[in-house]
């Protein structure tokens, strides 16, 4: 999937979202140029428990899609005339008013094909808030307004805060697509409202937000509570979002699910995000830059407390992979390398992407946290996926009611007094000046934080490894003065089935562990391949 141009241009269908009838008003400026926005639809009353009402009506319905064809002018644009396109500064909802948000909305086009409803909700009522091209500037787009059809719609909306205008803090854009930015104002990864049999022989399903409702903040206050109508063949939905912005924005997330059908793998609060190269994977290894990542790994805090970091791979085929918890504590896809050195990167600024932590409201009962990874050999597509996958079946005629907080965060708000993992890395085996007589792999795993700088050098710290398969040796682990940390090593030697080889690791003290669980997938090369290393 493209990244970028599916969170511009994704689906979201008009599937049969309003019984009710409409009726267009338009609102006239009479001071001068239109300010705001102007053109709304007919009032009605509008509650979170309504919304869930027609999310559920839905449910019984056959799914339909209509998705009127784009004007021509429109549907030829290219990228560059699309992204051309501007939204004008002072037409953005509650422009006038004096709020801590306005919104932005974005226009159709390029691979963006399928309108979404926007409403403004005030007080218990909703009205729909009409397209105008009066809007938008086209005039470095090659388009004329008059070209335009005032029914067009919009394509999703950005969130702006008051202490900068121009540059947006949350964007809802294509599917049930969303992201936000911490405090350096730096966007990264992606979360879904839902995912539907990711990472399974069938292809995907990707709901859509067919409908927002954006409320209208109380003067002074940071938090902006959206809703969201999702549609899709084998569910109907109900989100609320509060968006509380700060220097970690957090996102207290709601939703009712009806589903229309058997759903094989649903995913909750699903994470998208891009991992190409790291110090752990150079499976791509043209490119100048040392690292390409959104995020670096996955944590986990599972349900009886313990804390896992995986980091993620760039993988040469298709791997997916189900950590059973039962109540997880959370779960997310993290960016922890935040150096530039490591990176290189002047343009889109990797060391500076933030994590997402997904942290569950209530007890989400037993199932797993699943990670999908997907080769790639492209930094502009999305190939990592993270989302919880309950174990109770998914079927048609029941309600399946979720909560959680996400945190867009440079570091994770919930901090273990353990220490964390700094760097993996890994390379050949052996000892250098040996021969090798058997094919071996080597990782190299940095520790820093928790108690280890109050550990002395001739502390008895060992680190505690265990295996799927193969035989581990040479274990070591030592302190590293220059990361104030330690660190664990060890040689895998993989046995001849060539299967992955899932691995553990912590380091521990007097029985007592000293740092969270390091967990890894390695996939040995082909015996053939082995050899050639053994044979020199």
């Amino acid at each position: 999937m493209h990244r970028r141009r599916f969170l511009r241009g994704g689906a979201a269908s008009l599937a049969a979202i309003a019984p009710w009838p409409m009726e267009f008003k338009h609102k006239k400026s009479l001071h001068g140029p239109a300010r705001g926005i102007t053109r709304f639809g007919a009032p009605r009353p509008f509650t979170f428990a309504w919304l869930k009402a027609l999310a559920h009506s839905m449910s019984l319905t056959v799914y339909s899609e209509p998705v009127p064809p784009l004007p021509p002018a429109i549907g030829k644009l290219s990228w560059s005339q699309w992204e051309s396109i501007t939204y004008r500064p002072e037409r953005t909802l509650w422009y006038e008013e004096d709020l801590f948000f306005r919104i932005r909305f974005d226009h159709l086009g390029f691979t963006m094909k399928r309108p979404v409803r926007m409403y403004a909700l005030d007080q218990g009522i909703a009205r729909r808030i009409l397209f105008d091209p009066s809007l938008f500037d086209y005039s470095h787009s090659g388009l004329k307004p008059a070209q335009i059809s005032p029914h067009l719609g919009f394509s999703g909306f950005n969130v702006l805060f008051h202490t900068d205008w121009e540059d947006d803090r949350a964007v809802f854009q294509g599917a049930s697509y969303f992201r936000a930015v911490d405090g350096s104002g730096q966007y990264g990864m992606s979360q879904r409202g839902l995912a539907i049999d990711t990472g399974m022989p069938q292809p995907e399903e990707f709901p859509d937000f067919v409908a927002f409702y954006l409320e209208k903040p109380a003067r002074e206050s940071t938090l902006l509570t959206v809703y969201a109508l999702l549609d899709s063949p084998s569910v109907a939905g109900a989100y609320r979002f509060i968006i509380d912005v700060a220097t970690t924005l957090v996102m207290d997330v709601d939703f009712t699910l009806y589903p229309r059908r058997q759903i094989a793998r649903l995913g909750i609060a699903p994470g998208t995000s891009m991992y190409l190269v790291g110090e752990n994977d150079h499976r791509v290894a043209d490119d100048w830059r040392p690292q390409i990542h959104d995020s670096d790994g996955l944590q986990m805090h599972t349900g009886e407390g313990e804390w896992i970091w995986r980091p993620l791979t760039n993988p040469s085929v298709l791997r997916v992979n189900s950590y059973l918890d039962d109540n997880p504590r959370g779960f997310g896809l993290m960016q922890r390398d935040h150096k530039f050195s490591n990176y290189q990167d002047d343009g889109v600024w990797y060391n500076r992407r933030p994590g997402c932590w997904v942290a569950p409201k209530g007890a989400w009962g037993k199932g797993a946290v699943m990670l999908v990874e997907i080769p790639t050999i492209d930094e502009t597509m999305d190939n990592i996926v993270a989302f919880w996958n309950p174990s109770e079946e998914i079927v048609p005629g029941r309600e399946y009611v979720y909560g959680y907080r996400l945190y867009w965060c440079r570091d994770n708000p919930f901090k273990s007094h353990l220490a964390h993992v700094e760097a993996t890395r890994d390379g050949i085996g052996g000892i250098v000046g040996q021969k090798r007589t058997e094919f071996s792999w080597r990782f190299v795993v940095d520790f820093i934080g928790g108690d280890l700088p109050m550990l002395a050098p001739d502390d008895k710290v060992l680190a505690v490894i265990s295996t799927s398969a193969g035989k581990v040796q040479l274990v070591s682990a030592r302190p590293l003065l220059p990361i104030k940390g330690w660190r664990a090593m060890f040689d895998l030697v993989p046995d001849e089935a060539g299967e992955p080889v899932n691995l553990r690791l912590y380091l521990s003290l007097d029985g007592q562990a000293l740092t969270e669980t390091w967990m890894y997938q390695y996939t040995p090369p082909p015996l053939e391949v082995q050899r050639q290393y053994i044979e020199g």
